[in-house]
């Protein structure tokens, strides 16, 4: 019985090849939202020299490639503007096949770890803060798409990844990212256009475990031997190279429009400047790799936790390094998430407040992409100090025409020449600016703020953005 079945499934192989009907990636698919206005990339498989015919509903004109000495072929089309109208698009190599329900819109990868990867439904002992209302809202969202890339390790890139395209309904968004469907629910809100997300992340995952096998060899110290990777990095998601073979790989053809990232976590201890040297890096690898120029990348701050202890810094310190990438890369932003935890959340590695990320997410988005330059989407963020009569005085950017509170400043923090921290009083006023001060201090040197693993501050600007954590020393 086994080998006719064998023998069976055999022949209908033999007669699927036979008729050399083209084959498409899983990434192309019904349901799935193209980058509006743009050329986007189409591309397959199919019998070595044969001609590939493709048809989209929304031109006259028939395109047309020849399948190479292995069977691929590539084409461009332009697409149009974003709306709701359903396209099509079929593909004739002899043998026709449409794929339907396709939209025009704005396509963005969700990457990085967990946190991005945490879908609606929450994980494990980690919900999602908003949950029920966002599913029983599904069912008035319109043009909202995405596909879950798997997330799968390989030596050698992939071409391809089983994977399907998701219409957004009450019964499916549970399995979409929350911080990426959020940030399309705004944008879809904003400009009444479809948003396509593309996840394509992984739990756990370093940024050495996105670089490419040439990155990794020229800037890194990893293992590019996989005995070696095993021998290091017990735990598999913290191993180079592989995510980015058999998850992010399969993808790269496709026309995209941004990139979201949120991952940090297990770089965290990193020295110097070596995670924002090497996320700089993915992002210009990305960017070529993608071919869809210098698109947007937009990260996420790490949240407060407590990495074994509270009150240490290397949590702070990647946040730092996070704050110098976003800088330093060409199209970069990064949203803050200090105040994005509660209390009792200091050992939740998967905080539930996942609606105003994907939101300032969105926001940078609708600012810096979009033409809503109305619309503040920047944090406050350090800029000076003074030390004058036995006070810091902090002056800030992007105040969005001042800051949240006047009094109880709180996670300030000042040290003299001994370089010993001791908490402060901090109040703000419009001419003075925050006024830090401790008693304990009689001559301040440095300011600190919220730059612990756990700290949460409470200052925001006119437009309710959290202050970025800093310091002003260097130690």
């Amino acid at each position: 019985m086994a080998f006719r079945s064998l023998l069976l499934a055999a022949l209908l192989f033999v007669g699927f090849s036979a008729r050399a009907a083209v084959r498409l990636p899983h990434i192309l698919g019904n349901n799935m939202i193209l980058q509006q206005n743009a050329d986007v990339r189409l591309w397959g498989w199919a019998e070595a020299g044969r001609t590939v015919k493709v048809k989209p509903s929304w031109s006259k004109q028939t395109l047309a490639a020849r399948a190479d000495g292995q069977g691929r072929w590539q084409l461009t089309v332009r697409t149009p503007a974003a709306s709701y109208e359903p396209l099509s698009i079929t593909f004739d190599d002899g043998e026709a096949t449409t794929l339907s329900g396709i939209l025009a819109g704005e396509v963005w990868v969700c990457a990085g770890q967990s946190n991005m990867e945490m879908p609606m439904s929450g994980f494990t002992d980690c919900p999602v803060e908003g949950y029920a209302d966002a599913i029983v809202e599904a069912a008035r969202v319109r043009g909202i798409h995405y596909v879950k890339i798997p997330s799968r390790m390989s030596m050698t890139p992939w071409e391809d990844t089983n994977c399907r395209w998701q219409v957004v309904d009450p019964q499916t968004l549970a399995g979409c990212s929350a911080t990426g469907y959020f940030f399309a629910r705004m944008v879809n809100r904003a400009l009444d256009i479809p948003v396509g997300l593309i996840l394509a992340n992984k739990g756990g995952s370093r940024v050495e475990s996105w670089l490419d096998r040439d990155n990794l060899a020229r800037h890194t110290d990893e293992p590019l031997d996989s005995m070696e990777m095993v021998a290091r990095h017990k735990r598999d998601f913290h191993r180079p190279l592989l995510w980015g073979n058999a998850t992010v790989h399969p993808i790269l053809n496709y026309t995209i429009g941004g990139i979201l990232w949120y991952q940090g976590c297990s770089n965290v201890g990193d020295p110097g400047n070596r995670y924002s040297e090497r996320l700089a890096l993915l992002v210009e690898q990305w960017r070529r790799d993608f071919d869809c120029g210098q698109v947007p990348f937009y990260l996420v701050e790490i949240a407060p936790y407590n990495y074994g202890d509270p009150n240490g810094t290397g949590g702070a310190l990647l946040r730092e390094q996070q704050l110098r990438a976003a800088k330093a890369i060409p199209s970069c932003g990064m949203v803050s998430t200090n105040d994005l935890v509660f209390d009792h959340e200091g050992n939740q590695i998967h905080p539930a407040r996942k609606r105003e990320v994907g939101e300032r997410l969105a926001r940078l988005a609708l600012n810096r992409q979009y033409g809503m330059t109305r619309l503040e989407c920047h944090s406050p963020e350090f800029e000076r100090m003074e030390v004058r009569d036995g006070r810091c005085h902090i002056r800030v950017r992007h105040d969005a025409g001042g800051l949240s509170r006047m009094v109880g400043l709180e996670g300030f923090e000042v040290c003299g020449a001994d370089s010993v921290f001791h908490p402060a009083e901090a109040r703000y006023s419009r001419g003075s600016g925050i006024v830090v001060s401790s008693p304990a201090v009689a001559q301040p040197v440095h300011v600190r703020y919220c730059f612990r693993n756990f700290k949460v501050g409470n200052v925001y600007n006119g437009a309710g953005l959290p202050l970025i954590p800093f310091r002003t020393d260097d130690f």
